[in-house]
């Protein structure tokens, strides 16, 4: 009995390794192309598979064995595109980047809002994180590269065909531009309240994106995360709140300071929109 107890944690270790590669993998392909592909697989397998039980087909089982002995291969050639795409974010994840590059994504950020602006240009700027975000847009177009002050200044510049939107940055790199995110659908929120505004609270209501704001009717910079909205930040104070988030800190080894830091983040408050008073640095004057 005490053997059979000491094997016994084996197979339920396996099935459960199972259940979250078979759960993250679902998760990953949902919304892809190739998610259509594995529904169908999975259907006409499951069904043959019962078929070939319930009726004893000796010939369809044995093609059936030894067509999985194949599917690995089969996999590998039909979702190509979706695991290359897996194994990018795989590598664009916090525990693979130094925090030398997390700063470095956050200077093009301040860089970027800094200089938008100064010249009195709206952005609309979506960091993604854990959580996916073009399955909570409704469009946009893809971009693929890599995230620079520039590149940012002319996707928003007004005549710029794709400058309606939002930005999704993942890691070093613009993923999508033009993007529509969802409103928020809260009711308490202040009537002059923008669209941009209310886009930033929307996503980050449903995901755990952090997205910045820039103003076009005056300039202000703000940030929204967890559903709160806070407008017109500074550059510092935008540097402080990006480095808090997107940079891994080192783990304190006191209890205490765990909790506390865990209780101060629970008891925030439930506003979602705050608004600082400290003016912001006079813009720089521009040509016409």
């Amino acid at each position: 009995m005490w053997l059979y107890l000491q094997e016994g944690w084996r197979p339920a270790l396996e099935i459960l390794i199972l259940a979250v590669m078979i759960y993250y993998a679902s998760r990953f392909l949902r919304g892809t192309r190739g998610w259509p592909v594995v529904v169908g697989f999975v259907v006409v397998f499951l069904v043959l598979a019962f078929a070939t039980t319930l009726l004893k087909l000796k010939v369809l089982s044995w093609l059936l064995g030894t067509f999985s002995a194949f599917f690995a291969i089969a996999v590998l050639i039909i979702f190509q595109p979706e695991l290359r795409r897996m194994l990018a974010e795989l590598g664009n994840l916090p525990l693979f980047a130094s925090a030398r590059e997390q700063r470095e994504n956050i200077e093009v950020i301040i860089q970027t809002v800094e200089r938008l602006a100064d010249v009195r240009i709206g952005a609309l700027i979506a960091i993604e994180r854990s959580i996916q975000l073009f399955e909570a847009v409704e469009s946009g177009v893809p971009v693929d590269c890599e995230a620079t002050p520039e590149m940012l200044e002319t996707i928003f510049f007004p005549n710029n065909a794709i400058h309606d939107g939002g930005v999704i940055i993942k890691g070093d790199r613009i993923a999508y531009a033009a993007c529509i995110f969802p409103l928020t659908q809260r009711q308490d929120l202040n009537k002059s309240l923008g669209t941009r505004h209310r886009a930033a609270i929307g996503l980050t209501e449903e995901t755990d994106a952090v997205v910045v704001v820039v103003s076009e009717e005056n300039s202000k910079i703000s940030h929204a995360y967890k559903g709160q909205l806070v407008r017109g930040v500074t550059l510092e104070e935008l540097r402080a709140f990006l480095t808090s988030l997107l940079v891994q800190p080192v783990k304190s080894h006191s209890m205490i300071d765990w909790l506390r830091s865990h209780l101060s983040e629970r008891y925030k408050p439930k506003s979602a929109v705050i608004t600082k008073n400290e003016p912001r640095p006079e813009l720089k004057q521009t040509g016409n």
